[in-house]
C-alpha cells in the first residue's frame, strides 16, 4: 500500500466515521426537524401520525448513522491492519 493510498483510506474512513457519529447523536434533532417540515407541508395532521413520522425519521437517521459509522471504523481498522502487516520495512 502506497503512502498516498494509505492517506486516502484514512481520510475516507475518518470522514465516514465522523458523519456516522453525527447522524447517530443528532438523529433526534434531525428526525424532529424533518417531521416538523412534513407537518408544515401537510398543513396539519393527527398527533399519532405525526408521532409515527417522528419515530420513523429518527430511526432512519439511526440506521444510516450506524451503517456509516460501522463502515468507517471497518475501513480504518482494515487500513491500519494492512499498513502494519504488509508494508515492507
Amino acid at each position: 500500500m502506497t503512502e498516498e493510498n494509505f492517506h486516502r483510506f484514512v481520510t475516507v474512513g475518518s470522514t465516514l466515521t465522523v458523519i456516522g457519529f453525527i447522524l447517530l447523536f443528532f438523529s433526534t434533532h434531525f428526525g424532529t426537524s424533518m417531521a416538523d417540515s412534513w407537518l408544515m407541508n401537510q398543513g396539519g395532521a393527527d398527533t399519532s401520525i405525526y408521532q409515527i413520522r417522528v419515530e420513523s425519521y429518527i430511526n432512519n437517521f439511526l440506521v444510516s448513522g450506524g451503517i456509516l459509522f460501522g463502515i468507517g471504523l471497518f475501513t480504518l481498522i482494515l487500513t491500519y491492519f494492512i499498513k502494519m502487516n504488509f508494508t515492507k520495512e
